[in-house]
């Protein structure tokens, strides 16, 4: 039976993502041959300690654990705004690990970045200094998927990708990432032309899959996070293809809950610091990466109280100011 949420916000793993109801009719898609998704064991950077830290400690708010299920039930991008720190690209670990999706995909983007970049890289030259040496060269040796290109095959489970911070993409990089989502699927035009069924290496492990006539087409459309930090416009057309999460900075019981999946129960200096640090966030000149690096070095370098308060007003300068008037006009 299909239930609401899959996704929970527990951090604890469970198989909810096989009673996700079928696709609404226009987001169904039937990619082949069916591949299983891959075990995190198979791709070293899935296993990294920072990964694999933000999956466990991540702390979503309601309306988070709500919009994630939409996307999900939906078959849709989840577009994920907000201040830095506010834990946008850790959402795609957490979502990952409680529901058995793989290893996490991503796709860093810069001013620089194309679609290409995320569906596939070929290098010609390489094949042109193999086909010296004999020639019995194939064209899928010197062609290997990229995060976006990998996320489409046609994986029994959803796979999940993080397209991190693509506001800082050129201006025609959305409307063609959008293509591309809304069709769930992209040609190869170099194995078009070979015909048949070749075997091309997946992003992120050295694992070979197979592509039937240069056409990748998914079967569980991925658990795709977007994620931006404000900084510009996005096309109104890309903005309706997408669930929209606008997460805001974390009030004080978040923050709570967020320093004690981090590094355990705060002191009283720590509270104390956690209590400046609020008062001074909304003004945009903190983070919460920053406070949980004060919080760490001033607890673990053995300071007295006033050590560690200039401490942490060296790593965090905007703690300096005092904090603003809500009530000057």
């Amino acid at each position: 039976m299909p239930e609401w949420p899959v996704y929970r916000g527990t951090n604890e793993p469970h198989d909810g993502i096989d009673r996700l109801p079928a696709p609404p009719p226009w987001r169904a898609f039937d990619g082949g041959p069916l591949l299983p998704v891959p075990d995190e064991s198979e791709d070293l950077a899935a296993v990294s300690p920072d990964r694999v830290h933000r999956a466990h400690t991540y702390r979503p708010t309601a309306e988070s654990v709500d919009l994630v299920n939409a996307a999900l039930f939906l078959r849709r991008p989840l577009l994920v705004t907000g201040p830095p720190g506010t834990g946008k690209s850790s959402l795609a670990y957490a979502v990952a690990r409680e529901l058995g999706l793989g290893p996490v995909l991503r796709w860093n983007i810069t001013s620089r970045s194309a679609l290409a970049d995320g569906l596939y890289r070929y290098d010609p030259l390489s094949r042109l200094y193999a086909a010296r040496a004999t020639d019995r060269v194939k064209v899928e040796d010197h062609l290997h998927l990229g995060p976006l290109g990998t996320a489409l095959l046609p994986h029994e489970r959803p796979r999940a990708l993080l397209v991190d911070e693509i506001d800082k993409s050129d201006l025609d990089l959305p409307n063609d990432l959008l293509n591309v989502l809304e069709e769930g699927q992209f040609e190869i035009p170099e194995l078009l032309r070979a015909g048949g069924t070749a075997e091309v290496r997946a992003d992120g492990t050295d694992t070979k899959v197979p592509v039937r006539g240069g056409r990748v087409r998914c079967r569980a459309f991925p658990f795709v996070v977007l994620t931006s930090n404000g900084e510009r416009e996005f096309p109104a057309a890309f903005l309706r293809r997408c669930v929209t999460l606008n997460l805001r900075r974390p009030d004080e019981a978040q923050l709570a809950a967020i320093v004690r999946a981090h590094l355990g129960e705060p002191d009283a200096e720590a509270r104390q610091l956690i209590s400046r640090f609020l008062s001074r966030a909304n003004a945009g000149e903190l983070a919460t990466d920053q406070l949980l690096n004060a919080l760490y070095l001033t607890g673990t370098a053995g300071l007295d109280a006033d050590s560690r308060e200039a401490l942490a007003l060296r790593l965090m300068p905007g703690l300096r100011q005092p904090a603003p008037d809500h009530d000057a006009h």
